[in-house]
């Protein structure tokens, strides 16, 4: 779900970025592919903080969290996500799910509500943060709901954009789904090259 506080702005690919399929239009700034991740510092609901360089040695995966998301609640409601965050967290990557909402606005809460919404979801990230004043969204050019980056254990960007290659809100989207997230993650903690690294988010 597109958040008034976060805009997108088109930027030219560099020839060395592998694309995405024919017919995937991408649209992004922020960190680039093949370069370190900027740093920040953010809380979790736990009140404990979470940086990025505090987990080099580890792929890191961040998905932009919005619950009333239609997208999101398609991959919470079906359990996919959840099980993505259980099977790679088994491997040790650190998943962290952002909430870059601003009070007041959809997708919000206090931390203590955050919880108990999360525990009800089956939430199985690491740590859900806190971004109310959207900085970090920014920071990283967040669009949309669940937008997903997969950062390699040299802290840099392996994959940005959509969680898979079928955007819609019913879970029936699902089927046959390419997951590009679970890919990069499998293609490059083997050793290999991700295949695809680029493409549109949807939410």
């Amino acid at each position: 779900m597109r958040k008034a506080l976060l805009t997108v702005s088109a930027l030219a690919l560099a020839a060395a970025v592998t694309l995405a399929p024919p017919g995937h239009l991408m649209a992004q700034d922020g960190p680039q592919i093949g370069q370190p991740v900027p740093e920040f510092t953010l809380p979790d609901t736990h009140g404990n903080s979470h940086s990025m360089s505090q987990y080099k040695g580890k792929f890191v995966v961040l998905e932009w969290l919005n619950y009333g998301c239609p997208s999101v609640k398609k991959h919470y409601d079906a359990g996919n996500m959840q099980m993505l965050q259980e099977k790679y967290g088994e491997k040790g990557v650190v998943w962290l799910s952002i909430v870059s909402s601003a009070p007041g606005n959809q997708g919000y809460y206090e931390a203590e509500e955050m919880n108990a919404v999360s525990a009800e979801k089956g939430n199985k990230a690491a740590a859900v943060l806190l971004d109310p004043s959207g900085e970090v969204g920014h920071l990283y050019n967040a669009l949309v709901t669940p937008h997903m980056m997969v950062i390699d254990d040299e802290g840099v960007l392996i994959y940005n954009g959509a969680i898979d290659d079928k955007p819609g809100t019913r879970a029936s989207t699902l089927e046959g789904a390419h997951n590009y997230v679970a890919a990069a993650l499998d293609e490059s903690m083997s050793g290999g090259e991700v295949t695809v690294a680029l493409t549109k988010p949807y939410g």
